[in-house]
């Protein structure tokens, strides 16, 4: 049985021009989430699936393996993260047994020991996949919108009077990794579901970073977490 990392990361980001290969502290933001794969001894194999010869190149710079390059019809705004892991997948022969994990590129403050967590949580559960979730930072149950009016209005009145410490807890993908035999991602399963194992990570340590002001935002929880001492020496060097 073989065990895989697989980091997808195309080249053509429009909100965030150029943001897999865009520096994050001291090293290509990519290169965080290929040294966490390496680091924690999970993988037979760390590859990149890319459209993109630079951020290739920085892959293979950083340890990464790129063995193939991926599809045009892949890499758009619409090519779902299934679709990319399948492509992957299929292009290294996987068995159905064989074990991977979907690591995002951008994920600055994914941890070895978190992905290390995640196979024991997938082994396990013998779930179809184990996730990286976190909480909301607010009950959703109490969430606003505006509206046409310009006013506030709940999305659902009836929890106006709930206190928040009644309401049930909510989770998110914490956008670090998705385990998963290489059977169901092949049979493209649903990622997101009852076949699905939790790994829970701290609010503290999640960030997505999809927009300009995410990035701002994930810059400063770096230097918060350095600053706090709350890090891994080779994750947040001084």
């Amino acid at each position: 049985m073989t065990t895989v990392a697989i980091v997808p990361a195309r080249g053509g980001s429009k909100r965030i021009p150029g943001k897999n290969t865009k520096l994050f502290g001291d090293k290509p933001i990519i290169a965080w989430s290929i040294e966490a794969a390496l680091r924690s001894k999970c993988f037979d194999r760390v590859v990149v699936s890319t459209d993109c010869a630079r951020i290739a190149d920085i892959a293979r710079d950083f340890g990464a393996e790129v063995p193939f390059m991926r599809p045009a019809e892949l890499a758009d705004d619409h090519a779902p993260t299934i679709s990319v892991m399948k492509h992957a997948l299929s292009s290294l022969a996987c068995e159905p047994e064989d074990l991977a994990c979907c690591v995002y590129a951008t994920a600055p403050f994914l941890m070895a020991d978190d992905l290390a967590r995640g196979l024991d949580v997938l082994r396990t559960s013998k779930a179809d996949f184990a996730v990286s979730v976190t909480t909301f930072a607010f009950p959703i149950q109490r969430a606003l919108r505006i509206t046409a009016e310009g006013r506030v209005a709940m999305l659902d009145p009836r929890n106006y009077l709930v206190r928040s410490q009644d309401l049930e807890e909510a989770y998110h993908d914490a956008a670090q990794f998705y385990w998963g035999t290489a059977e169901a991602f092949l049979a493209a399963r649903p990622i997101l579901g009852e076949g699905t194992a939790p790994v829970e990570i701290p609010r503290y340590r999640v960030q997505d970073i999809d927009t300009p002001e995410d990035w701002i935002q994930a810059e400063a929880m770096h230097a918060a977490l350095r600053d706090l001492g709350i890090t891994d020496a080779n994750r947040f060097p001084d």
